[in-house]
């Protein structure tokens, strides 16, 4: 039996939650119940007034590039236009709802298939969301879905130095936090005092002992470059790759588990990866073009990561020591990103998604493969003793 979305379950089995009410949602098009009816559409049949849709980054049908500024519009919900805003445009006033949106709203909900790591912005804007609705007295439930990387493991640590505090790194968290978006927005609602007017509705089925592959009739890409599960698993640590010069296959049909460089030599990279004790996949190198963003257009070589084994591979491991051996390979031919991410351009990128300055100046000071791989393990111990209070299955 398929896990039961938060979605499905309110809308089936608690409609007077929303029967009658002026709803405003908060939506992506991953947002759907076991057979793919969009969660505008239950909440109309749940007999809700919708009377506004709200959209994450990359847009309500998950069409736009990453860090793209989406407009808002209409969407159109049982034969009538409904009013869309975008809570990811221009500029960083841009990602709570604001002005008039919230008016006459009686409840929002939200339900947004996420990926498991600190750096995907739909549990941030959740949380933005929601903070915006519990500070005007406005009623907010979650509708939670599963943790599609399981939520037994977890990777990286949840420190995030105050300066470095940014979209990606909104809560803190590990990369790979192994929680629910129900879950980070309670607690973050908790430590703010706000949670009397927050309702999570979980998801029913769903054990943290369970995968993506065990969650959902089918995986439903929640940005253009999320197109597998596979991907999702690579994430929390190929999401790093954002952080440098290195193009992470973006406009490839595989994202993130493909990686490289014009300059780069990706056998060499790939050799210096299979002599370290990286447990749970297998690098391949290869060509490729990539058609967006880095090196758009032209041939780089690379590797690819093979998943060999969910249980073993720790992405964030992994790709830390990708980015070292790409670094011992190329020299200074290799960078950190240096335009503006995620709306700040007064630090490096790849000290937002770490959350200090440690791995880029641990990887140019050349120190060895063993001393980056060791370098969550206090962090992760920490954050041991602490997620226990914020699960809720």
């Amino acid at each position: 039996m398929s896990v039961v979305p938060g979605i499905e379950v309110l809308c089936h089995e608690s409609p007077e939650l929303v029967r009658g009410r002026k709803v405003a949602l908060l939506a992506h098009a991953a947002s759907v119940d076991r057979a793919f009816v969009q969660s505008w559409d239950l909440l109309r049949s749940a007999g809700a007034r919708l009377v506004r849709v709200l959209s994450p980054e990359h847009g309500l049908w998950a069409e736009a590039q990453d860090m793209e500024a989406v407009q808002g519009g209409t969407v159109m919900v049982g034969g009538r236009e409904v009013p869309l805003t975008s809570l990811y445009g221009a500029d960083a006033s841009s990602l709570a709802p604001g002005g008039g949106d919230l008016d006459d709203i009686e409840l929002l909900v939200v339900d947004l298939g996420d990926v498991g790591a600190r750096y995907y912005t739909f549990a941030a804007t959740a949380d933005m969301a929601a903070a915006a609705c519990l500070e005007r007295s406005i009623e907010v439930v979650v509708a939670d879905r599963p943790n599609p990387l399981g939520g037994l493991v977890h990777e990286g640590g949840a420190s995030i130095e105050r300066r470095l505090r940014s979209f990606v790194g909104h809560f803190e968290v590990p990369a790979r936090h192994g929680l629910t978006l129900g879950e980070l927005v309670r607690s973050s609602a908790g430590r703010a005092g706000r949670a009397d007017g927050l309702r999570i509705i979980e998801a029913k089925g769903w054990s943290r002992s369970a995968d993506g592959s065990s969650s959902a009739p089918s995986w439903i890409p929640p940005s253009p470059n999320m197109p597998t599960l596979e991907t999702a698993w690579v994430y929390p640590g190929a999401c790093l790759v954002e952080g440098t010069d290195l193009s992470e296959g973006r406009g490839t049909t595989r994202p993130f588990e493909t990686v490289g460089a014009p300059y780069l030599d990706g056998e060499a990279v790939a050799s210096l990866l299979t002599a370290l004790p990286l447990e749970g996949a297998s690098f391949r190198p290869l060509r490729f073009r990539p058609l967006f963003q880095k090196h758009a257009g032209v041939t780089c070589s690379g590797l690819f990561v093979h998943v060999t084994d969910r249980a073993a591979f720790r992405p964030l491991r992994t790709y830390a020591a990708l980015l070292w051996a790409a670094r011992r390979v190329a020299g200074e031919r290799m960078h950190w990103r240096r335009d503006a991410y995620e709306f700040r351009s007064d630090v490096p990128a790849i000290d937002l998604l770490w959350g200090s300055p440690d791995l880029r100046q641990a990887i140019d000071s050349g120190a060895p493969a063993r001393d980056i791989l060791a370098m969550p393990d206090e962090a992760e111990r920490e954050w041991e003793e602490r997620r226990s209070a914020l699960r809720l299955y």
